[in-house]
């Protein structure tokens, strides 16, 4: 089961074999707490919408074999949280900061397997934009790409180009890391590999 609405989250499940039984977003307040850092922020957010799904009653109808999977990314520059986009001001404002500079994504997966086994990935990716023109701008906001993405972009689509250099892993920044996903499944007992031959496992 993913706790999350995210299209680009399913994707990336269904491109290492996994289909979710049930997509259950569960709605919990991001507001960053008083001297909250990015990456604590986004361990908490993924950890509470874990917990959060689990007591769902669509959740509680699979049964007590069920995997819940929730994630959360949230861009970092140096302690400043960059918001998810909602306007255009908004995706200006994130993507004049980061013209030019290095920044980070932390993305983290939590798992909570049956037996309410918690487990938790937090993974740090250093991404450096080139130096936006009007042009580049103007060009990337009236795509619309930007809208309810953390940091005003996508990475996925048109502002791919604009990366210079990523350390990390490219799949955190779309929204789940696939290889820390993959060994927390594989680690608390689903079969993943399993899946592989057999086609899609359900329960997740």
């Amino acid at each position: 089961m993913l706790a999350s609405a995210s299209p680009r989250r399913l994707q990336l499940l269904e491109r290492v074999g996994l289909v979710p039984d049930l997509l259950n977003p569960a709605d919990v307040d991001e507001i960053p707490l008083k001297r909250e850092t990015p990456r604590k922020l986004s361990v908490r957010l993924a950890r509470e919408k874990a917990e959060h799904a689990l007591d769902m009653p669509l959740v509680r109808a699979l049964g007590p074999n069920t995997f819940v999977l929730a994630a959360d990314t949230v861009v970092g520059l140096g302690r400043r949280i960059l918001p998810k986009a909602e306007t255009e001001e908004q995706a200006r404002d994130c993507l004049s900061l980061l013209s030019g500079r290095s920044h980070w994504v932390y993305s983290t997966v939590c798992l909570i397997a049956p037996g309410n086994k918690v487990s938790t990935r937090c993974v740090e990716t250093k991404v450096r934009f080139k130096r936006f023109s009007r042009e580049d701008l103007d060009s990337y906001i009236a795509s619309d790409e930007w809208r309810g993405k953390a940091g005003g972009y996508a990475i996925q689509g048109r502002a791919e180009a604009f990366v210079r250099m990523l350390t990390g892993s490219h799949s955190a920044v779309i929204g789940l890391p696939l290889y820390e996903t993959v060994n927390l499944l594989e680690g608390a007992g689903y079969p993943v590999f399993h899946n592989w031959m057999t086609g899609p496992q359900s329960e997740v």
